[in-house]
């Protein structure tokens, strides 16, 4: 194996696993935040690596590919921002009595814990350890959802937990099922489970098993992916936990889970005889936009509105997969990286609104932009970019799908404009009281670290007025592996 190519790999796997055994000793909240931030930084760092060094051979357990290091780079790069914002955050919690020292001990472990399954998931060559890594990442953030301890948190946490746990023990199955099509055509033993030998061979698979298994893993994965009417769990999970896991669950953990849907959704397309998975994506990427973006009138708390949000957001996704093709796929991949920036951005601004104004309640946030300029302003420009106004990313990303769409099908492509009209206004709607209203509650000032917000969204915007050749060119590469 190329030594050169897996140091980086060692670093993004082993780092948060040092992290956090030593994060969970460490006494102190001062020395244990900087620690998560550099344990962060590290990760990122090493993932960054990949871009430049040789990549490492694929291996029984470990893949890095054109297709993961988008997701590998990404994941690492907002954990590392969603670090240095909780610093701030978590600081206030502590001051307020809402967390113990005890408590941050195990929310800083939790957190690298939580990073590590993520990264092993998305550089796992065998679909068997990539559900378990998936897992992981699903229990610790269970864990961290609950924190509190308050009733409240404790209830979201255990709907989070018995609903992941339904979806995981789907996604089980549906790899069994794999691992059984694929046993005549490769034999026994570990190779039935190794991503690039099946997707190699996949072509003489059973085609009917196959489909089956793909359903399966569809509703357990599509689960974690937070899509209608499988979503239950997700504006729980965000309106109850720490915000700095609200933002890596809609900028990160739901993107670990599309990851695991495309892998077989590839596997699908290399066998000649098996259904068309872009059907099933499709049909689910558009009930989840429609639904969700008329549920986002109804919201009356501020974190869940944006968690519906990401609902409608990830079936945006998850149909331009479905539609499939160089064009959608690129569209795809291009409004995965807008979403987790823009999500995770407006969270780190959400996360101080609700501090500095004690509540979630909509209806007691009012005129922010007036009363905390940095953080409403922040805001306004986050909820601009997530509802598709230009010049920013999210615009080209839906420009290039809705023009892909109207191509080969008009008929969706006008449900899908429907969809994403109706969460334009809803989110407007929202933005107009919440920034512009009539100012209430608290104006003290914000301890806050604004460079988290304000680096998403400047690569957000970067990336609605001008993509660099290279990474065009990356995204088409993938988009073509992805079929």
């Amino acid at each position: 194996m190329n030594l050169s190519g897996l140091d980086p790999v060692v670093g993004v796997l082993l780092i948060p696993v040092c992290a956090a055994i030593v994060l969970a000793l460490l006494p102190g909240y001062r020395l244990t935040a900087r620690l998560n931030v550099v344990a962060s930084l590290g990760s990122f760092l090493c993932a960054a690596s990949l871009l430049v060094l040789p990549r490492p051979l694929p291996g029984p357990y470990i893949l890095v590919d054109d297709l993961n290091i988008v997701f590998i780079v990404l994941n690492t790069f907002v954990g590392f921002t969603t670090s240095l914002f909780s610093a701030s955050y978590i600081a206030h919690e502590l001051e307020t009595g809402k967390l113990t020292p005890t408590y941050l001990r195990f929310y800083h472990a939790m957190y690298q814990i939580m990073m590590f399954g993520m990264n092993l998931a998305f550089m796992s060559n065998n679909i068997g350890l990539m559900w378990v890594a998936v897992e992981l990442a699903t229990l610790t953030t269970v864990l961290m959802v609950g924190i509190y301890r308050s009733p409240a948190a404790l209830e979201a946490a255990w709907k989070y937990f018995i609903l992941g746990s339904v979806g995981i023990a789907l996604a089980l199955f549906g790899t069994i099922l794999v691992y059984m099509a694929a046993r005549p055509v490769v034999g026994e033993g570990q190779d039935g489970m190794i991503w690039t030998v099946l997707v190699a061979r996949a072509a003489g698979f059973d085609a009917p098993l196959l489909n089956v298994a793909f359903v399966f893993l569809f509703l357990g994965y599509g689960t974690k992916v937070g899509l209608a009417p499988l979503h239950a769990w997700l504006p729980d999970a965000h309106a109850e936990g720490p915000t700095p896991i609200s933002a890596v669950l809609s900028g990160l953990l739901l993107n670990v889970a599309l990851y695991a849907l495309l892998r077989f959704k590839m596997l699908l397309a290399a066998n000649g005889d098996a259904m068309p998975p872009g059907v099933l994506m499709i049909v689910m990427g558009l009930a989840s936009l429609l639904f969700a973006a008329f549920m986002l009138y109804r919201r009356r708390d501020i974190k869940r509105l944006f968690a519906y949000s990401s609902i409608e957001h990830m079936g945006i996704i998850v149909f331009a997969f479905g539609m499939g093709g160089p064009l959608a796929n690129f569209a795809g991949l291009l409004h995965m990286v807008m979403h987790s920036l823009t999500k995770s951005a407006i969270f780190f601004a959400v996360g101080h609104i609700t501090q500095v104004k004690g509540t979630q309640s909509l209806a007691k946030i009012r005129g922010i932009t007036e009363t905390h300029p940095v953080l409403g302003w922040g805001l306004v420009v986050g909820v601009a970019a997530i509802a598709g106004l230009p010049p920013l990313g999210i615009f080209m990303s839906e420009f290039l799908l809705v023009s892909s769409t109207f191509a080969r099908a008009p008929w969706l492509a006008l449900l899908l404009v429907f969809g994403i009209l109706v969460a334009f206004g809803a989110l407007m709607l929202r933005l107009t009281g919440i920034a512009f209203g009539r100012p209430r509650g608290s104006r003290q000032p914000v301890q806050a670290s604004y460079v988290p917000m304000f680096a998403h969204l400047a690569l957000v915007l970067i990336a609605g007025v001008y993509l660099p050749a290279p990474v065009v060119a990356w995204f088409q590469h993938v988009a073509k592996l992805l079929g």
